[in-house]
């Protein structure tokens, strides 16, 4: 096994361990009464630029922890399909460059959640796969814009208390990400 594959166990280790971690986090935010929200990311606020890295742990409500576990369980198990090395890379590009891009253009407002994490995993999976030139990668493409693509619709304001932002320059920079490591994800995926 190289070290940009993994196995099916260490896929579903991998993904109990961050599930896990974010089952832990939400527990603890209930707790406190929410206190963990204030680790999010508000725009052009100097103190909270590094809360890019903690505000994509950090839920809202239960409710917004549980919607958007299942859709990042699944797009997890997905990208790890490029590889072990290939997820952490996306993921930790994923995290900086949506929260940077939030940080400056979003709206004035607490920004926490996974979600712009999830619509980019959306974007790079929907375009990696097609760019990889691989038959197995190219069937997560179409399988996730089939069944996913009504997500699209998400990167429109539509709720105040939706951070819509996250979701579109998550989902961009899902975009970017896979093309910028277009060439890398020919070389090393078996």
């Amino acid at each position: 096994m190289t070290n940009t594959s993994m196995d099916i166990s260490e896929q579903l280790k991998w993904l109990g361990w961050i599930l896990g971690f974010m089952l832990i986090v939400e527990i603890v935010n209930l707790l406190t009464g929410r206190m963990l929200s204030a680790f999010g990311v508000i725009p052009r606020t100097p103190s909270s630029l590094g809360f890019i890295f903690t505000a994509p742990f950090i839920h809202g409500s239960v409710t917004h922890f549980a919607s958007n576990m299942v859709t990042l369980a699944v797009f997890t198990a997905l990208v790890f399909q490029f590889g072990r090395v290939r997820f952490v890379q996306v993921s930790l590009l994923l995290i900086t460059l949506t929260g940077l891009l939030v940080w400056v253009f979003g709206r004035s407002a607490i920004h926490i959640g996974a979600s712009g994490v999830i619509y980019g995993y959306f974007g790079y999976l929907v375009l990696a796969g097609m760019l990889s030139r691989k038959v197995t990668l190219t069937l997560i493409s179409i399988f996730v814009a089939i069944f996913y693509g009504t997500m699209i619709f998400g990167v429109l304001p539509s709720s105040p208390y939706i951070s819509w932002e996250s979701h579109l320059f998550g989902f961009l920079s899902g975009l970017i990400v896979a093309y910028f490591m277009r060439d890398k994800a020919k070389s090393t995926i078996v």
